[in-house]
């Protein structure tokens, strides 16, 4: 994972509109419902400055993840969209997209970051646990959640 680096990236550009779209597939596959992206709604000039970004994870070379956040109230921003490829999987890459993740909410001026997932995605949630990541009440309407969490930066 040394040559493991973070980009911000356009979400409705390559590679990054590759990866959303992988996502996509995948999340429909385990939910069976593409709806599970479409509440609550999220429209690409989120994941964008002044109060979003979108980071796409290169291991050398090759693209192996991304993620973005998106501003949901004054110091408070929230991680959307992490995936990350399942050739990469089980490496410690997710970890260190989190990770640059909440520096660059830091970076952009947040003292607090949120986030939600859902009861298929168990190896997630034990990821934001493990980071500490609290348990808050819903803030959001999603149908497919199972935890909220909550974490100061």
């Amino acid at each position: 994972m040394s040559n493991l680096r973070f980009e911000r990236s356009d979400p409705e550009q390559p590679p990054a509109s590759e990866l959303l779209a992988e996502m996509r597939v995948e999340l429909n596959d385990v939910y069976e419902s593409f709806n599970r992206l479409d509440n609550p709604p999220l429209v690409p000039h989120e994941l964008r400055d002044p109060g979003g970004a979108y980071l796409v994870g290169f291991e050398a070379a090759e693209v192996v993840a991304g993620g973005g956040l998106r501003r949901l109230d004054d110091g408070v921003a929230e991680i959307k969209r992490m995936f990350v490829r399942p050739a990469a999987r089980s490496r410690g890459i997710a970890r260190a997209l989190l990770d640059a993740l909440e520096q660059t909410a830091k970076e952009l001026g947040y003292g607090k970051i949120r986030l939600d997932t859902g009861p298929k995605q168990v190896h997630g949630l034990a990821l934001y646990r493990s980071a500490g990541y609290v348990d808050v009440p819903p803030y959001n309407d999603n149908p497919f959640a199972c935890f909220w969490g909550e974490k100061v930066l």
